[in-house]
């Protein structure tokens, strides 16, 4: 008899030992201050080496290849090599490389709406709509389960856009719990922004660009920072203890030091002093 129970997530943290590298090949980057040098999606970084390994992975930094060190694929670089390609990497079986190139950003989106879900669904305040996202969860899971002909045919568009109505429902519902006028600056424009020690508990700072802005001290618990751009964003000694939908990769894109409180289901970035 087949089993009720349904079929654990694939893990949203990348694993690069199961992964062809797939971020170092697939994606395009441009010459900037994150990275040394131009390279067109779906050809190999210049630092790759025939092991799919970095040959500068401990010196990215120093390298001018600080994208890397920022980036995060939510599991979905070994997802594509392991599951959905079997095992099978794009060196030994060319013929799978475009295939393969392609459905690695389609998977990454549905990684990352498995960590906004799985995120919302650990938050009793958002409750009333557990049962919604337990089935956004179970749809989306499902996906990741594609072959890549059928992960071509998915609108990701119109599922991100389907999940994000009930990520705002989960943010107005965790966010309301917090006493007193909450600050909204969602989509906000506080790029360089002064606000050390700011009280911005239960604020809506979704989309907010917070490009270098000095968050030091600032109180952000129950704030919302979906899509928040947090680059060279100073967080040191900042709260950010149970704000919703965090990313590993906002963080790893942030300054902070030991002082800096985070989720205990994130990573502090190696680079933070």
């Amino acid at each position: 008899m087949p089993s009720n129970t349904p079929a654990p997530l694939p893990v949203l943290q990348a694993d690069c030992a199961n992964c062809f590298a797939l971020c170092c090949v697939a994606l395009p980057f441009a010459k900037s201050t994150d990275f040394a040098v131009n390279k067109p999606a779906g050809t190999p970084c210049k630092n790759l080496q025939q092991d799919f390994r970095c040959g500068i992975h401990t010196r990215l930094r120093d390298k001018g290849f600080q994208g890397c060190t920022v980036f995060d694929c939510f599991g979905a670089g070994q997802q594509v090599s392991q599951v959905t390609f079997g095992g099978q990497d794009w060196r030994t079986h060319p013929d799978t490389a475009r295939r393969m190139f392609d459905a690695f950003p389609v998977m990454r989106q549905l990684h990352e709406l498995l960590f906004y879900v799985s995120s919302a669904l650990t938050l009793p305040a958002a409750a009333p709509v557990h049962a919604d996202l337990r089935r956004a969860l179970s749809k989306t899971s499902e996906w990741t389960g594609s072959d890549p002909d059928t992960l071509a045919t998915l609108d990701i568009g119109a599922l991100r856009q389907e999940i994000n109505e009930l990520l705002l429902k989960t943010s107005e519902l965790v966010r309301a719990k917090v006493p007193g006028r909450k600050k909204n600056h969602r989509g906000a424009d506080l790029m360089g922004a002064r606000l050390p020690g700011a009280d911005l508990r239960g604020a809506n700072l979704r989309g907010a660009y917070l490009i270098a802005a000095d968050l030091t001290r600032a109180d952000l618990r129950t704030a919302d920072l979906i899509g928040a751009d947090l680059r060279d964003t100073n967080l040191r000694g900042a709260d950010l203890r149970d704000t919703i939908f965090l990313t590993q990769p906002q963080l790893n894109a942030a300054q902070g030091d030991l002082t800096t409180r985070i989720p205990a289901t994130l990573t502090r970035p190696a680079h933070w002093t």
